[in-house]
């Protein structure tokens, strides 16, 4: 499979984050452009752009309009290069009213991240609706900004509209985000994949330590929802906390518009670049 992002080598880059090659019954063929490139290492893919492709897999192959999803639980369980990849769907426990959906993405036959979404029958709960959570000052409030790329490397990083959202701390991070592309080359994204193609960023706005002397990468992303967000800006409160012995998490509130609408967390392996 090519192994490099299209445009690393001075090509043009499409105007997409992925690109489509090849489809089959259950499982479809990409490649990764240069605005998937992560923040960490070059020839890898950034997490939150990957994160983003599996569910629009999902809810590509598995439209339902009477489900809404309720928890996305993804496992890095390896480096997720540039180049080309596949990405593998399964109905993992079919129902009515509950469902399990898994997506793998692989390259080159070994799995690198393997996601699994609950579904959840819709219901009307809204004269229960409550969320006990402050909101973010609205994106309206501030102004593009270059606190991410002036911190961290790569396509992805750059693809992105960044607004702080009020003053941060160490530790602490707030913001609002958008893409400047969209997930696939001329395909729309359906639901709410190009929200959750941005939560792996948390682990990026709230920094605790330098990035040029720790490594901090996250294993997972587990993401809670207690209603479906809007199209549009993702905002999101992080804060990280680091143990004693190389552990540490990054906690965080997602926003949009209308207010928060659920949470992230992702576990860090901590390591000194030395």
């Amino acid at each position: 499979m090519g192994s490099t992002h299209l445009g690393l080598d001075g090509e043009p880059v499409p105007d997409a984050y992925f690109v489509r090659t090849a489809e089959g019954s259950d499982s479809s063929e990409f490649h990764s452009t240069l605005h998937s490139q992560g923040a960490w290492q070059p020839g890898e893919q950034h997490m939150a752009a990957a994160s983003g492709l599996l569910i629009h897999e999902i809810e590509r192959r598995h439209p339902r309009e009477d489900v809404a999803i309720s928890r996305i639980s993804f496992d890095i369980l390896g480096v997720i290069h540039g180049g080309r990849f596949t990405i593998e769907t399964a109905v993992l426990r079919p129902g009515r009213t509950i469902e399990l959906i898994e997506a793998t993405l692989a390259h080159d036959g070994r799995a690198a991240i393997r996601a699994r979404v609950w579904r959840l029958v819709l219901g009307d709960t809204a004269h229960l609706a409550d969320a006990d959570l402050p909101a973010l000052p609205p994106p309206t409030e501030s102004r593009p900004s270059d606190v991410m790329t002036s911190v961290w490397a790569g396509g992805f990083i750059a693809s992105l509209d960044a607004l702080p959202a009020g003053d941060g701390e160490p530790g602490v991070g707030r913001i609002w985000l958008r893409h400047r592309h969209p997930l696939v080359l001329d395909e729309p994204s359906p639901g709410i994949a190009p929200v959750m193609g941005l939560v792996d960023v948390a682990n990026g706005i709230a920094l605790k330590l330098d990035p040029h002397q720790y490594l901090y990468p996250n294993v997972d992303l587990d993401v809670h929802l207690f209603r479906t967000p809007a199209a549009g800006m993702l905002g999101i409160e992080a804060r990280v906390s680091i143990g004693p012995d190389g552990r540490g998490l990054t906690s965080s509130v997602l926003h949009d518009q209308d207010g928060p609408f659920g949470t992230a967390a992702q576990s860090l392996t901590v390591r000194n670049r030395a």
